[in-house]
């Protein structure tokens, strides 16, 4: 399927139990990481005025999400303790969602930061073990909240040692599958859930050019498609550049042409650059 026939067979959007995000055109994700050692930002949004005054700036750039992490997950990152990364994220989930207009999503992926996050409000959990965890899709399943899934080899401390796939594409998508198929199994509703390949989480970077390439196979999965390239190794990789900071070029190229294939929602550090590159890309597939 071509992206211009994926767009024009369904038109995707995101629900949970107070609301819904219409996905007519690729929206953007906002990174807060509220971590002392996150690959590009670590440290910088510890303190939870910053964290929110950072929160505010980027829905005034354009964000229709803000995603809050309290436990990095870049490779070789160090596992965090669920009442730490609770201390981390709590306080500001609670402040977002009493001063912001759009959801407030929370990345992790254990039961307990569920539940504490979604009973404070939170309308998205943005998961990279897809619910794997104990008790996890139970506290999705609950809080009727939305999820999104993630494709991921292996776990953050090891996925990039030595990552191999027979077909990285089809593997991938039947994961997701998989755990989609799991989710509606427990009581989730198709249309509060959203799909991300996984890029650099236990991916070369020929899989994530393959994935990136072949995106519209797993739109054919009937699932609006998140995908995370801002600032990574990848893009460093390609380009040359060294400091995760000064990759914003590389990061809007790839943004764009994954917009272009169907991606409806975009993960990113920096917001107003990017919602203008998709704002543009949006235009061009509608003329399309």
């Amino acid at each position: 399927m071509t992206a211009s026939g994926a767009a024009a067979a369904w038109t995707p959007r995101l629900e949970w139990s107070r609301g819904l995000l219409e996905l007519d055109a690729p929206r953007v994700m906002g990174v807060l990481n509220v971590t002392p050692d996150s690959f590009s930002d670590g440290g910088r949004y510890l303190d939870p005025g910053y964290a929110v005054e950072h929160a505010h700036a980027m829905v005034e750039e354009g964000a229709a999400i803000i995603d809050v992490g309290g436990e990095s997950t870049r490779p070789g990152a160090k596992a965090v303790a669920a009442d730490e990364e609770i201390d981390r994220v709590l306080p500001v989930v609670k402040r977002l969602v009493k001063e912001l207009k759009v959801p407030v999503s929370v990345d992790t992926g254990k039961a307990e930061v569920i539940k504490a996050v979604t009973d404070a409000g939170a309308s998205l959990i943005n998961d990279v073990y897809a619910l794997r965890m104990p008790g996890a899709l139970d506290a999705v399943a609950a809080a009727d909240c939305a999820i999104c899934l993630m494709h991921m080899q292996g776990e953050p401390r090891t996925m990039q040692s030595d990552p191999r796939y027979d077909n990285v594409v089809e593997e991938v998508c039947e994961f997701l599958e998989g755990r989609a198929d799991a989710c509606v199994d427990a009581g989730i509703p198709p249309d509060r859930i959203v799909l991300d390949p996984g890029f650099g989480f236990g991916k070369s970077l020929a899989h994530n050019l393959a994935l990136l390439r072949h995106l519209p196979e797993l739109l054919d999965l009937g699932y609006p498609i998140m995908v995370g390239l801002s600032r990574k190794s990848s893009i460093g990789r390609l380009t040359g550049v060294e400091t995760p900071e000064d990759r914003l070029a590389g990061s809007l190229a790839a943004a764009s042409l994954a917009a272009w294939l169907g991606a409806s929602l975009v993960r990113a550090h920096d917001v107003a650059a990017t919602v203008q590159a998709l704002a543009v890309i949006h235009a061009a597939r509608r003329q399309a």
